[in-house]
């Protein structure tokens, strides 16, 4: 009985040790395979043997490395992470796995799955390891950019640009930095070194758009914002401050087709940039009195951003329109109809004679006399100037003391001025015992009422 247990014990033991040095031998023959099958673009195969082998040895973390390579020529990111993880965190580097590609490839796909720390992390002990290479110092340098740290980014870049001075992405990466900290002249000798070096890199001239557009060069600007679309990274930046330059030479429609244009490139609807389109469209679509179509990009704004700017008080402002069609005419009409309610203000509810009516910049102004005073028909008239704005925005101390300036060139003894708007408070202050009355948006309700019953 004791011969036959020993027997058994010896036949395990053989069957075991037979079992190990079949491992041994045969699973790394296997895992030599494996890059042969990268090479050959035979992806598959390559992930199904290097599973065989983590099966049978969890811990080979050779086996994880490939199938983390397989996965990436696979386009199976989201698994080659997890893999490459797991070597990070327990492979000895140097048995099979060279340390500086492996980083290189974890640390780009951490930043695919917006990991940024940890890329990071990465890139910059890879410039440790690797500092010739330009690119780690590049990828570490846009991270610290995106991070709003620009004093370490702006290093990282010139450290990238020294030992690559044709990087031409470094040198647009440093005139942005340079143009962020308000160094112009510097910024635009980056870009253009940038320009020169690779005209085709389309993203540099967003930024060289930005220079000339903060210059007031909106010729330049628009020009470059034009080039920068060509780039799917920047377009729909581009195409905003292309529209923005419209707006700055108050060229409304041309803006709003720009903005238009932005917001469509955005199926999501959620990008930040997209709510800043339909800002600026809702603004073009005020000052073109398109009130309607303007609270309509508000409310999709309010939807995504509820803080958003001041939309929510945008929102509130023009909620009366909905229950005042007097105050809607006012805001929305042409600008023939717009005087005639402007003249029936002053001569039904002042009580006033129209002597001239004229389109301002702002709305309408008006000069009267008092019906029941036949100086009107005199040589010298007691002249009241009358100022309705429809301008979107809050009247300024310097508008009120410019509606002042005109009654005296008028000869004017008492100025109204009309605001759907209303007045800051400097305005308010500079008013008082002036001959100057302001009349807000809640009286300018109630009188447009009276006027048009």
């Amino acid at each position: 009985m004791a011969v036959i247990i020993i027997i058994c014990v010896l036949i395990a033991f053989i069957a075991t040790t037979g079992i190990v040095l079949f491992k041994s031998v045969i699973s790394p023959k296997k895992l030599d395979a494996v890059p042969k099958l990268l090479k050959q673009g035979k992806y598959p195969q390559a992930i199904k043997i290097s599973k065989q082998i983590i099966a049978k040895d969890s811990k080979n973390y050779l086996a994880h490395y490939y199938l983390g390579k397989a996965y990436i020529k696979d386009n199976r990111p989201e698994l080659a992470i997890i893999e490459y993880k797991t070597v990070d965190e327990n492979a000895l580097f140097g048995e099979g796995i060279d340390e500086v590609p492996f980083r290189k490839e974890y640390a780009n796909l951490l930043l695919k799955f917006n990991q940024q720390n940890e890329a990071l992390k990465n890139f910059l002990l890879l410039t440790k390891q690797s500092p010739n290479d330009p690119d780690n110092y590049f990828q570490a340098g846009q991270i610290y950019e995106q991070q709003n740290r620009y004093d370490i980014a702006l290093g990282l870049m010139q450290k990238c640009a020294m030992l690559d001075k044709k990087h031409a992405k470094a040198h647009a990466e440093i005139g942005l930095m340079l143009y962020r900290t308000k160094k112009y002249n510097e910024a635009k000798k980056e870009i253009d070194i940038a320009l020169k070096l690779s005209p085709d890199t389309y993203s540099s001239y967003y930024y060289l758009g930005k220079i000339y557009k903060d210059a007031k060069d909106i010729g330049s600007a628009l020009k470059a914002f034009e080039k920068a679309q060509r780039d799917p990274e920047t377009k729909q930046k581009s195409i905003i401050e292309h529209g923005a330059c419209y707006m700055i030479a108050n060229r409304l429609d041309n803006a709003a087709i720009d903005f238009q244009r932005a917001i469509e490139l955005d199926k999501s609807n959620t990008k930040q940039e997209t709510l800043f389109a339909r800002y600026f469209l809702a603004t073009c679509y005020e000052k073109l009195r398109k009130i309607e179509k303007a609270i309509e990009q508000w409310e999709e704004i309010y939807k995504v951003n509820k803080s958003f700017r001041d939309v929510s008080t945008k929102l509130s402002e023009y909620k009366d329109l909905q229950n005042n069609d007097f105050l809607k005419d006012y805001l929305t009409c042409n600008n023939e109809e717009f005087i005639e309610i402007c003249k029936n203000v002053v001569s039904k509810v002042m009580n006033l004679q129209v002597l001239t009516c004229e389109i301002s910049k702002m709305g309408c102004q008006i000069t009267a006399v008092n019906k029941s005073d036949e100086s009107w028909l005199a040589v010298r008239k007691q002249v009241i100037l009358i100022i309705f704005y429809r301008d979107p925005e809050t009247v300024s101390e310097q508008q009120v003391q410019q509606v002042l300036d005109f009654m005296k060139s008028q000869n004017g003894t008492k100025s109204y001025l009309f605001s759907s708007s209303g007045f800051n408070t400097p305005a308010k202050r500079y008013a008082e015992n002036r001959p100057i009355e302001l009349i807000d948006k809640q009286k300018l309700e109630a009188i447009l009422t009276k006027a048009g019953e």
